[in-house]
Parts: C-alpha cells; structure tokens; sequence
C-alpha cells in the first residue's frame, strides 16, 4: 500500500531533481564546462601517393574550430573569450577557423559586448597558418541596418576584420603546409534573410577554386551538405548548438529542415566528411543538456 508519506517523498524527490537538473541546464553545463571534441579524419580528396601533376601526398593539417559564441553578458564575455582563446592556442592548430553567429541571440542578458571587444579579444588566437572567418545568421539578425538594406557587410564582419581577421562570403584562400597546398572556401550565409533566403553562393564560391588541391568547405549551417560535392575534401559547420537540449542522442528541435540528420558530430554520407559543432554560446535561452560548449580538433590526414 502507498502511504502518504512516500507520496510526499517521491513529489518532493521529483521536485528536487527538477530543480536540480535546470540548474544545471542553466548554470553548469553552458557556462562552466567547455570541452575539446577530438575527430581524426581521412577523406576521399586526401592521396596518400604522390601522383604526377598533382599536389604532393602526405599533408597532415590540424584544424581547430569555434563556432557559435553568441557573446553577451554574463555568458558569453571576454573573460570566457580569453578562456577559449588560451585553450585553443594551447592545442597548437595549423589553422583556425571561425565558424560564425558572434552576436548574442537571446533575452536573458545583462548586458551587450561592443563588437570590437569580442573580435579584439579573438585576435589572440595563433595558428601558423591563420585564423579565418565565416558568419552566421545571427550575425545578420542583429544588423537591423543590413537587414533593411539587404545587403552587408555586417557589424560583425567589419569588427573581425578591424580586428585583422579575414572573413570569407563565398570566397577562397589557398594555403599551404610543408609545400603542399589546400583551399579554405568560405561560404555565405545561408539564413542570412529568415531560413528560406540566404547570401550563399556554393557554386560561385567553389569556381574561384583553381587548381585540385583539396578544399575544406566553413558553412555555418549544415543544411547545404546535400549539395556539397565531392571535390570539397570536408565540410565544417556550427549552428545547430548541438541540439542544446539533448536527450539520449535527440534533440526535440534542431535550427535544421534535416532535424537531427546533421545535429552534431561527424557525419560521412556517400564518402562525403561533415563536422558539426556544438558551439559555445547559446540562442533562445541560455541552457543546455547533453551539448556542453566545445572546441573543434579536427586532425585531417591520408
């Protein structure tokens, strides 16, 4: 027989382990916890034999990313800015990348951070060969101006580049490791104007591509992995936060027409590499469950 008492128990042990669970929704895991996500990948467009013509084999590249950092008080500031930046820095990348959505993107704030603070305190980042920039949709939504106008740039791309920061909207660099070169192509975003309209050009970007040295592809949502081509070696994206709220490998909304296909992690589809980050920050309100804000190491080889 159910007595009284253990019905009070249990309401009362429920209610504890609710209270106890947002708290750590909304004050450990998004702002306390900050992991590196580690993925060691070999695509198709990485020879391991040096073929006449053709870039030399063996290129061994270490990518770090950070995505999603949705900077405001008191989540996302310098101080927790600098944290990321040592911490990266301390994995020793080849190159960086900045995979977008800079500007805070919820109510829940006390206070904003001028852009030239956050992309001044990015600016520490170190990798040999660079660090470099794409943005994302909420770096266009908190721009009433571009909005209105229809067309950039964007507070936050002219903050990372007075920073010293390039940043890339359907555009490609060519660089190079020990003699043997590869593309980073930046793509535009492609929510910029509401989820069904963006400034992404894929195509366009992938023809100032000339030569067949490698491509690494940096689009903020992975809702174009579909259309990537082979010839893009691998693609890295954020946006998703992982989910935010994850519940035993689900997440019950994800900022993607896919749902959970391209949530979070390492997903290959027909010999193509996407890598999708949890971010750091978050959007719609400051929780998280089961997607704790994350460094990106990628070590990309033959």
């Amino acid at each position: 027989m159910i007595s009284r008492r253990s019905v009070v128990r249990g309401a009362s042990a429920f209610l504890l382990g609710g209270f106890g669970l947002a708290g750590y929704a909304a004050g450990i895991e998004p702002h306390v916890r900050l992991r590196v996500a580690r993925y060691s990948v070999t695509p198709g467009r990485w020879p391991d034999s040096v073929t006449p013509g053709h870039w030399p084999a063996g290129l061994r590249l270490r990518l770090a990313a950070i995505s999603d950092l949705h900077v405001c008080e008191p989540w996302v500031g310098t101080r927790r800015i600098a944290e990321i930046v040592q911490r990266t820095n301390g994995l020793e990348p080849d190159v960086t990348v900045l995979l977008g959505d800079y500007m805070g993107a919820h109510p829940y704030i006390t206070g904003e951070v001028p852009p030239d603070a956050w992309a001044g305190a990015l600016s520490r980042l170190r990798a040999p060969l660079g660090v470099h920039a794409v943005l994302g949709n909420h770096d266009w939504w908190e721009d009433e101006d571009a909005l209105r106008e229809g067309r950039g740039p964007v507070i936050a791309r002219r903050a990372l580049e007075q920073a010293g920061i390039p940043v890339y909207e359907n555009d490609v660099v060519r660089l190079s490791k020990g003699g043997r070169p590869f593309w980073l192509a930046g793509l535009g975003d492609q929510w910029a104007f509401g989820s069904r309209r963006g400034v992404d050009d894929l195509p366009g970007t992938l023809a100032k591509v000339k030569d067949d040295a490698p491509v690494i592809l940096l689009a903020h949502e992975p809702d174009v992995f579909p259309h990537v081509p082979a010839r893009v070696a691998l693609t890295l994206s954020g946006h998703t936060h992982g989910g935010q709220l994850n519940l035993f490998g689900y997440s019950p909304f994800v900022p993607s027409r896919f749902g959970n296909r391209y949530r979070y992690g390492h997903i290959v589809e027909e010999g193509r590499h996407l890598v999708v980050s949890a971010g750091i920050g978050c959007s719609t309100a400051p929780v998280r469950i089961g997607a704790p804000p994350e460094i990106v190491l990628i070590d990309v080889t033959a």
